[in-house]
Parts: C-alpha cells; sequence; structure tokens
C-alpha cells in the first residue's frame, strides 16, 4: 500500500511544530510535574508521533486523528508538552475540514459528548472546581476546534455552491443568447426565403401566360415582368446565403413588412404607450413615391424599429419616443435611428435577457451594415437611449439609384 504524498504546507507544520517542541522540552519545560513516567525522553514519543501525523493532516484526516488521540493520551502519562496539545487541536480542526462529510458532522457531536463526560466523571471523582477546569481545558482541546472545522468547512461549501451557481447561470445566460442568434437566423430564413418564393411565382405565372397567348405586346410585358422578379429574387437569394435554416419543417407562409406599414406600427406603439406618458413621432425623410427599397432591408428596418419601440415601451421614461428613417447618397444606405428617454436604474436581470438587441445586431450584421446601441446625452443634457442600423441597399454607380429624391 502506498501512502498518499503529503502536502508541502503539512510538511512545514509538522517539521515547525516538531522543532518548537524539541526546543520547549530542551530548556525542561512541560505541562505537568508528578507522573508515572518520570524519564525525561519519554515526553519525546507523542510529540515525534504528533508532529508524524502533521504531515497526514490533509491527506488522510481521520487516520491522523485517531493515532493523535492515541499519542496525546500517552502525552497525559508524561510530564506532557503544550506542543503536542496544540498539534492535536490542529488535527481535530483538519479532521472536520479536509475528511469525509459524515465524519465532519460525527466529530463536533463525539467531542463534545467527550468534553460532557471528563467534566462530570471528575466532578463525581474529585468532588471539586478544578473538574471544571479540566472540561474546560478538554473543550479547547477537542470540541473548540471541531466546532470552527465545521464552520470553516460550511462556508467553504456555500462559496462552491455560489461559485457552481454562478457557472451555471453564465452558461444559461450564453445558451440562450446562443438559441436567440440561431432562433433570429431561422426567421430571417423564412422571411427571406418566402419573399423569394413570391418571385419566383411571379416568374411562373407570366412565363405561362407568355407561352399561352401568341400576342407581341403581351409577351413582351410578361418577359420584362419575368427580368424584373428574376433580377430581384437573384439579389434576395444572394443574402440568403450563409443563413441557417430551421429544419423544423415549418412551412407556414410569414408575412412580410415594409416600411410601408411603420406608420400603423407607430400609431399601435402610441397608443399602448399614452398610460405610461411616452409620445412617438415617426420622422421618416424618403421621398414620397421614390419606390420601395430591397426587401431584406426594409424587413430589418421594420423589425429594428419594431423591437426598438417595444423595448420603449418596457423600459423608457415619460416623454417622447423618436423614430428617424434617412436615406444617405453618400454611401447608398438606409439610417434607421430610434431614440427613448432613458429609465430609470436597471433592476436585476434575467439570464438571458436583451436577446432583442442580440437578433437586431444579428439581421444588420447579415446585412453586412452598423449597429450600435446604448445610452447617449441629449443637447437638453437629458439622458436617453438610442438605437441606431445603418443597412447598405444597393450600389456603387456614380448615377444616384432611383429611389432617391
Amino acid at each position: 500500500m502506498t501512502l498518499p504524498r503529503p502536502h508541502r504546507d503539512d510538511l512545514l507544520i509538522a517539521v515547525g511544530g516538531l522543532a518548537i517542541g524539541l526546543l520547549m522540552w530542551s530548556f525542561g519545560l512541560h505541562t505537568q510535574t508528578d507522573r508515572l513516567i518520570t524519564a525525561r525522553w519519554a515526553t519525546l514519543i507523542p510529540l515525534v508521533v504528533m508532529a508524524s501525523m502533521e504531515a497526514l493532516r490533509r491527506t488522510m484526516p481521520q487516520t491522523a486523528l485517531a493515532v493523535g488521540t492515541v499519542a496525546l493520551v500517552a502525552d497525559q502519562f508524561t510530564y506532557g508538552s503544550l506542543v503536542t496539545a496544540l498539534m492535536f487541536t490542529d488535527l481535530v480542526y483538519s479532521a472536520v475540514v479536509y475528511g469525509k462529510p459524515a465524519a465532519a458532522r460525527r466529530i463536533p457531536y463525539t467531542t463534545g459528548l467527550i468534553t460532557i463526560g471528563v467534566t462530570i466523571g471528575f466532578l463525581v471523582w474529585w468532588q471539586n472546581a478544578i473538574a471544571l477546569v479540566v472540561g474546560l481545558i478538554t473543550g479547547m482541546v477537542s470540541f473548540l476546534p471541531a466546532v470552527t472545522g465545521a464552520v470553516v468547512r460550511n462556508h467553504r461549501q456555500a462559496a462552491d455552491a455560489a461559485r457552481l451557481r454562478a457557472e451555471q447561470t453564465a452558461l444559461l445566460a450564453e445558451m440562450d443568447r446562443s438559441q436567440a442568434v440561431v432562433a433570429e437566423r431561422a426567421r430571417m430564413a423564412r422571411e427571406l426565403h418566402d419573399m423569394v418564393a413570391n418571385h419566383l411565382s411571379a416568374i411562373a405565372i407570366h412565363s405561362t401566360a407568355a407561352l399561352s397567348l401568341d400576342d407581341p405586346g403581351t409577351t413582351r410585358q410578361a418577359l420584362t415582368v419575368i427580368r424584373e422578379n428574376s433580377v430581384e429574387g437573384l439579389a434576395e437569394m444572394r443574402r440568403l446565403i450563409g443563413l441557417l435554416r430551421d429544419s423544423s419543417g415549418d412551412a407556414e407562409p410569414a408575412a412580410a413588412p415594409t416600411l410601408d406599414g411603420l406608420d400603423a406600427l407607430v400609431a399601435q406603439a402610441a397608443t399602448n404607450g399614452e398610460t405610461s406618458g411616452l409620445t412617438f413621432t415617426l420622422d421618416d425623410s424618403r421621398a414620397p413615391g421614390a419606390g420601395a427599397l430591397p426587401a431584406p432591408v426594409e424587413l430589418a428596418a421594420y423589425r429594428i424599429v419594431q423591437e426598438s419601440l417595444t423595448n420603449a415601451l418596457k423600459h423608457a421614461g415619460p416623454g417622447e419616443v423618436r423614430v428617424e428613417l434617412r436615406l444617405r447618397r453618400e454611401d447608398g444606405a438606409l439610417a434607421v435611428g430610434v431614440t427613448s428617454p432613458l429609465g430609470g436604474q436597471p433592476g436585476p436581470r434575467a439570464p438571458g435577457s436583451g436577446a432583442g438587441l442580440v437578433g437586431m445586431r444579428e439581421r444588420v450584421a447579415l446585412l453586412d451594415g452598423e449597429f450600435e446601441s446604448g445610452p447617449v446625452t441629449a443637447d437638453d443634457g437629458r439622458k436617453e437611449w438610442r438605437v441606431r442600423a445603418v443597412l447598405p441597399v444597393g450600389t456603387s454607380d456614380k448615377e444616384p439609384p432611383a429611389w432617391y429624391a
């Protein structure tokens, strides 16, 4: 049988205790005088045994305590050493802190009963107050270290449990964030798929009409529509590449909202936020009748505004919520901004909260755009929360696209 390797700190404690015990023995410092074994060297035997057990205080705590108890009892038949008693208290403490859970629960009760038994026994035997002193010393040597070890062990277990809960909470938060990203990608894939399907349906219908009717004008008109839908469908299909599609087989058609529905969306938010002191304004600087933007851009802009208005209804303080849309000539992009009054100090957040911002950021990233959100200070010093997205829509041609003013 191979003994476990002692811990380095335990070896230092053992060597230090033995050195101090030998020093006190060399000066003749003992705890008792008239004892059964009168040879001075006999005091060294329990001292050496106790120091040896100190080296095993962490690796074999129960064995060290059992052998140390025998050594302490043997020490009572010699002149005795204070260091031997002190090292025994450390063995009791270590047996509770590093021992098995059952032993850690049992030792404080056992030492308490021993203390009570020793006190009562000496009271019956001696019938004087010295027995109380002996009982007090017994409690200090055995019961007090055991209780101290139990307290330390309980604190360590509580700290480990709190650390484990924190790690589990962080893991759940990361899992929720990942699931939010995957779910948002799947929703976008379904929406874009439905848009492409619409274009393909239009192509199929007009190609059938062109083949059925022998009319050059009708055929030319059908081919024009087919070309437009083909170009738009290819552009949207390119944006579909790289998205993860949900494998659940859910083929339910999804409506594809556009920016034309922002008026109704803002009006609905104004109705819902009236009781909270919120007002909503929409500043759409796009030119009237300029035409639709690419479908993925309109869809992403609509969802960003929708999620921002939902967050404003949940968290914003009383005041004005501004929704702004602007087409930028300099880089061919749609700028979307939603600004709301900053509410009070946030309370504790559940794991995974903030999935809405994750979804908005993911939408913008998939369109190669820019996204930022956070608190800002307005010109009048008020604190506001701003969501800003820049969505590329088009083109690097020198001539501005048709949807510009």
